[in-house]
């Protein structure tokens, strides 16, 4: 195996400005200056990163804050951690530095992450520091040793728990013991799962069993007995409090299915993350469907293979993606969890065959149960928009449930130029479901999903700039002030057969839409 070297020179590290490094060696000549974490396994990796975590020893944590104050904006968060957000007056104000003195975690055992005493100190060694990190890929160090004249800078690799090996094995390994580790914070599980789908590493044996120990911890609760005085009464109230809180698990869920749904999907079921989380999706497996329908398999076999066909070199010709819709991947994950709770068969309801009626409005119900419980919404620029994923759940059957050529163009403005959500989400939702579709003479014909292209794409060329539809000819304030109409229903009916004529390009003003009104609804 290809050994790293103890020291590594090269021009730059990143593009972020470390010039106050320098400042500080000035001021401090016995500072020592310690990149760690994801920065430093990403740098190995060759992989960009915005997260960058230092720790400084000897300075005083009064002096580096005074010090760092002069060099930018600094805040303490929280006297728990003890970590300066810095950023230097030229720097990236999105993006802070971490920067901390060395640190010992005192562990309370309770599995939450803030349930720690941190206790500082700026001579510990480094080494100590990095053995109360999670997993040994993030328990590596990057020394600042000298800068020199061609602008390039000197870094000494420490790597105690052999990080870099288990880089380059492809491996999650936790430091020490591993049960220690997620015991220490429950969260680590869910982030042992992240970093697998995002890296595409493999967890480690001893790793991966400790994990699926401590799974039922995610929904671990602390209770307190708080005494309260009302008058000369002294009441008990017991407080609950999750160990680790849905805002934590809703952003390491989002952020592991972003990065690999499929993978998402496996590792989340063998670990038994569904079990804990989600057990509702369960009910997917050895779920039926009718296999001339579904050859493919059960339901559980149809969810996967749909995830799959996400990231499919199919999908992405068809809608040329950059970037995934968490609302999309989330909306296929639970698209067909309605069929289990509607499942209706021959042999024990007497249907004709396996038929799931209404099942995606009771998916949707269901989706938005679990959305709202695991507060998926909550997380900072990753929470998703609960509403319209819950909208393509129900929605996913729309090309399936008629005639395309009979559908109104009012219709298809309804779910494709919706003025909340997606049309081009649905679109991608409907795609996968149908690439997931195995009938028993092959996969599902693209026929219905082709017509509703077309009829978009000609709905589109009415419109000024081909994206988005002409807006209405008149409003139901026209309405009241020609006809003397007052506010009720047949407003609406008048608006909603005005607005089909005009696109279907019968009137082309206003004048020839209340015309047509005046006659159609003798008014």
């Amino acid at each position: 195996m290809k050994k790293i070297q103890r020291k590594i020179e090269f021009k730059k590290i990143s593009k972020e400005n470390f010039n106050f490094i320098t400042e500080l060696k000035k001021e401090f000549p016995k500072a020592e200056v310690f990149l760690v974490g994801g920065a430093v396994r990403d740098f190995f990796l060759k992989q960009k990163t915005k997260d960058y975590d230092f720790v400084i020893r000897n300075v005083e944590l009064n002096n580096l804050e005074s010090f760092l104050s002069r060099q930018g904006t600094v805040n303490l968060v929280g006297q728990c951690f003890g970590v300066f957000k810095f950023i230097p007056f030229d720097g990236d104000k999105e993006n802070p530095f971490d920067i901390a003195l060395p640190r010992k975690d005192f562990s309370f055992k309770t599995g939450g992450y803030r349930d720690v005493e941190i206790q500082t100190d700026s001579k510990m060694e480094i080494k100590q520091d990095l053995s109360r990190r999670d997993f040994t890929i993030n328990a590596m160090a990057l020394k600042w040793e000298n800068f020199k004249a061609n602008n390039s800078t000197i870094w000494e690799v420490i790597d105690p728990f052999k990080g870099y090996d288990d880089l380059q094995k492809k491996i999650i390994r936790a430091v020490r013991n591993p049960q220690d580790r997620f015991k220490e914070d429950y969260s680590r599980i869910l982030r042992a799962l992240r970093l697998s789908c995002q890296l595409g590493f493999t967890i480690e044996e001893k790793t991966w069993q400790a994990l699926k120990n401590e799974i039922s911890g995610l929904n671990k609760i602390n209770r307190t007995v708080e005494s309260i005085q009302n008058e000369d009464i002294i009441e008990s109230k017991v407080l609950e409090k999750r160990v680790v809180p849905h805002e934590v698990i809703a952003k390491e869920f989002l952020k592991t299915f972003l990065c690999d749904p499929v993978q998402a999907f496996e590792l989340y079921d063998q670990s038994g993350a569904f079990k804990e989380l989600i057990p509702e999706l369960l009910t997917m497996k050895n779920c039926p469907q009718p296999e001339n329908y579904h050859a493919e398999g059960d339901v559980w076999e149809h969810t996967k293979l749909a995830l799959k066909n996400l990231t499919s070199v199919a999908f992405q010709k068809k809608f040329q993606i950059e970037k995934f819709s968490l609302e999309l991947i989330i909306a296929t994950l639970l698209h067909d969890l309605g069929k289990p709770y509607t499942l209706k068969t021959p042999e024990r309801d007497k249907t004709d065959r396996i038929r799931f009626n209404e099942h995606d409005s009771v998916g949707a119900q269901k989706a938005k149960e679990i959305a709202q419980r695991l507060k998926l919404s909550s997380p900072e620029k990753l929470g998703i928009n609960i509403e319209e994923m819950v909208w393509l759940v129900e929605q996913h059957m729309i090309l399936i449930r008629g005639d395309i050529s009979k559908m109104k163009n009012s219709t298809i403005e309804k779910y494709f130029f919706h003025p909340h959500f997606s049309g081009e989400k649905l679109l991608q939702i409907s795609f996968v479901d149908i690439s997931a579709t195995i009938t028993q003479k092959g996969p599902l014909s693209f026929d219905k999903f082709n017509e509703m292209e077309k009829r978009i794409a000609g709905l589109k060329k009415m419109g000024k700039n081909k994206k988005n539809l002409p807006p209405n000819l008149i409003t139901g304030h026209d309405l009241m002030e020609n006809f003397k109409m007052k506010p009720g229903p047949q407003i609406g009916k008048c608006l909603k057969y005005a607005r089909e004529k005009q696109l279907n390009l019968k009137i082309k003003s206003k004048k020839q839409a209340l015309e047509l009104l005046k006659k159609h609804f003798n008014l």
